[in-house]
């Protein structure tokens, strides 16, 4: 444990463990971790999914489930958490701790509005009257940033964005002004300039309510730019803690390395795009597999209101055994590209054609032999497959489908060869989606994704839940099968590194529509266009010394932007 002065101490964890009862026995997440945070300071938990680290943060509040045995000691103030009782537990939450979830659709209640949900948390500890907690809810809204709150306290969460749902979290959060905030993956599904608003959010939690944060999170960019020190978990212990720039600059442990060297950076896909590019370039001066010229993808209004216009006249190609990687903001019109190549969603404008067949007007009978020439990788496949069936049933289904076999069992042998194209051993074909882990359901995914022997493979956000090491797996194995099987790939992503290891060329949509199309040494290194800049500014990397710079950057860019827009 740390040595600190007396009463600087928000939070002190000594020898926890917590052991979880299940069928098949007594298995222990957490083994002996010691862990202090000061006033004021943040300390990022690192490692990957199975390390601990949620259940370690889940320790603090008193949130594990009945089937947990603990022992230790997590002091907050005076008060050990583990042994004390459930109403003075319940007077700690908000007051003494507090805790921003990772998914703020699922906690926040759809049916009560975001003011009435924030001032629940005021009833619960302090006697305010209606005004006064009103008045508490609009203050805390308009201190995390979110636009008109007289006025938006009283909109439901789904009437905000998914950056403005974690603010509202946030400020859930903070309204009681508690000493520790623990931050569980805050920025995980979010765009990476959302996420640098939500960081620079936090970073003003820490200054202005002197709060100490304990952050739990497996991106080592996030780390770098948020915390002051950093304790790196591997099967429930602590196996390496040191403040920010010794642990990013001289890491001890192996696993820590390993970590450290999985992190995807700008820059490191400019060698490989080269070779890809001489290796391909007979194949990408053919006749190109898709073609968009003024794309056009309109969604009728309802109610008497006009549509929304996703797609705006776009223009773009992608040649034989090419990899186009395409990025943005949530709402910039990527996925919505990527399903109208696939078929799913109809455009209303200018001209798409996709494999010969061109898009504006078809009818499914027309597109539906063209199909088995397009394989999908969707972004979270534990929603794709079906929970009932097991995996090998899953991905014979296109196999099925398609005739080219009539049953799962017949198509089996077929199957068995996909999973080893993927690197999961056959026998896995028995087991169900939940009894693999995320970066073996994403493995499952590409292999269903190929059955069929694709021209064009569709790629959306397919490593945007993974842990840093499986998503350095993952990208290998997409590459791996992408030069053995010679498919074409729309690889769809808003993390832009993940892009710069995989595409020859990238292309940036901002609001619909395409602001900047090159090579990744073109896009990523020399950006032209100032939403690329701000994009770039915007991805936090690996380095404490360097992300300072970076953000330094990214704040003068914003007040460009700013005064621009006010002119």
């Amino acid at each position: 444990m740390s040595t600190l002065a007396k009463g600087d101490e928000a939070l002190e964890i000594d020898n926890l463990v917590v052991t979880f009862a299940t069928d098949g026995g007594d298995v222990q997440a957490v083994d002996g971790v010691s862990l202090s945070v000061r006033k004021g300071e943040v300390l990022a938990i690192v490692g990957e999914s199975g390390s601990g680290k949620t259940v370690t943060a889940k320790t603090i509040l008193g949130l594990l489930p009945e089937t947990a045995t603990t022992s230790g000691m997590v002091l907050i103030g005076d008060d050990n958490v583990i042994n004390i009782s459930h109403q003075r537990l319940r007077e700690i939450r908000g007051t003494g701790a507090a805790m921003v979830f990772q998914e703020p659709s699922t906690a926040l209640n759809p049916v009560f509005t975001v003011g009435w949900q924030i001032i629940e948390g005021l009833r619960a500890h302090g006697k305010y009257s209606k005004s006064e907690a009103r008045a508490k809810a609009i203050d805390m809204l308009t201190r995390v940033g979110i636009p008109d709150a007289e006025n938006r306290v009283d909109y439901y969460p789904h009437q905000f964005s998914g950056g403005q749902k974690q603010r509202i979290v946030i400020a859930m959060a903070l309204v009681l002004e508690p000493e520790i905030i623990v931050a569980d993956e805050p920025t995980t599904a979010l765009d990476v300039t959302v996420q640098a608003e939500i960081l620079d959010l936090l970073r003003r939690c820490r200054d202005e309510f002197n709060a100490a944060i304990v952050l739990i999170t497996h991106n080592m960019g996030v780390v770098a730019d948020l915390a002051d020190r950093v304790a790196v978990m591997f099967q429930g212990k602590i196996v390496e803690e040191a403040d920010a720039v010794s642990l990013f600059h001289h890491p001890k442990d192996a696993y820590t390395k390993r970590l450290l060297a999985a992190v995807p950076f700008i820059g490191a896909g400019t060698a490989k795009t080269r070779e890809r590019a001489v290796e391909r370039a007979s194949a990408i001066a053919s006749e190109p597999l898709v073609t968009a010229r003024d794309l056009v993808i309109e969604y009728p209004g309802r109610l008497g209101r006009g549509g929304f216009r996703a797609v705006d006249g776009v223009s773009f190609e992608i040649g034989a055994r090419e990899v186009l990687g395409l990025v943005g903001e949530s709402g910039s019109g990527k996925t919505t590209i990527g399903r109208a190549i696939a078929g799913l969603t109809r455009i209303t404008g200018g001209s798409l054609n996709v494999l010969g067949q061109e898009m504006l007007g078809v009818h499914e009978r027309t597109f539906r032999p063209l199909r088995h020439d397009i394989g999908f990788v969707f972004q979270d496949p534990a929603t794709s497959f079906n929970p009932l069936l097991t995996i090998a049933a899953c991905v014979a289904e296109p196999l099925i489908v398609h005739g080219k076999a009539e049953n799962a069992a017949e198509a089996r042998s077929r199957v068995d060869e996909l999973l080893e194209a993927v690197q999961l051993p056959k026998s896995f074909g028995d087991r169900f989606p939940h009894e693999l882990s995320g970066g073996q359901r994403q493995r499952a995914s590409l292999a269903r994704a190929i059955a069929l022997q694709p021209k064009l493979l569709i790629a959306d956000e397919p490593t945007s839940a993974l842990d840093v090491s499986v998503q350095a797996r993952v990208l290998e194995l997409f590459a791996e099968i992408q030069r053995d099987f010679g498919f074409a790939a729309l690889f769809i992503s808003h993390d832009l590194a993940v892009v710069d290891l995989l595409a020859d060329r990238i292309a940036v949509l901002y609001k619909g529509q395409l602001v900047e199309e090159g090579t990744g040494e073109e896009v990523l290194v020399a950006p032209k266009h100032p939403y690329t800049q701000r994009l770039l500014a915007s991805l936090p990397v690996p380095d404490p010394v360097l992300q300072a710079k970076r953000r330094e950057e990214l704040h003068r860019l914003r007040a460009i932007e700013s005064r621009d827009a006010a002119v």
